[in-house]
């Protein structure tokens, strides 16, 4: 039996991944993946998605730089999930930080908390490329 008999894709041909920093465990990142994007990911040992939004494979950095190289891809034990390692290059978030997990929620839940300083202004980060 294959990897990829073991994943349970949904009705859409997606399963959500998590990314996380090899060398910290820090949670990055979570984006989409079709049998495509998880092929592109292992061939290259680049992080391939599936953008829900756009209906297109797109390789994190392809526009930024800020890539991912991929050291360990794992999946859960019901087959739902995947988590793979990554070692990052500049910031994984679109707004500029490390993280995309960068609000927290304060007090009652009212209102939240941003946790840490942008690397990039999201400007710095798409500007037009010459």
């Amino acid at each position: 039996m294959s990897f990829y008999d073991q994943l349970k894709f949904t009705e859409e041909g997606l399963i959500p991944a998590i990314i996380q920093e090899a060398s910290t465990g820090r949670v990055l990142m979570m984006a989409w993946m079709n049998r495509a994007s998880l092929e592109s990911t292992l061939q290259s040992g680049q992080t391939h998605f599936w953008s829900r939004s756009r209906k297109k494979l797109w390789r994190k950095g392809e526009e930024s730089g800020h890539t991912q190289a991929v050291k360990e891809i794992a999946f859960d034990c019901d087959g739902d999930t995947l988590l793979i390692q990554v070692e990052q290059i500049g910031p994984a978030c679109h707004e500029g930080f490390k993280s995309c997990f960068f609000r927290s929620v304060a007090g009652d839940g009212t209102t939240f908390k941003i946790t840490e300083a942008p690397l990039l202004s999201p400007e710095q980060i798409y500007r037009k490329k010459k």
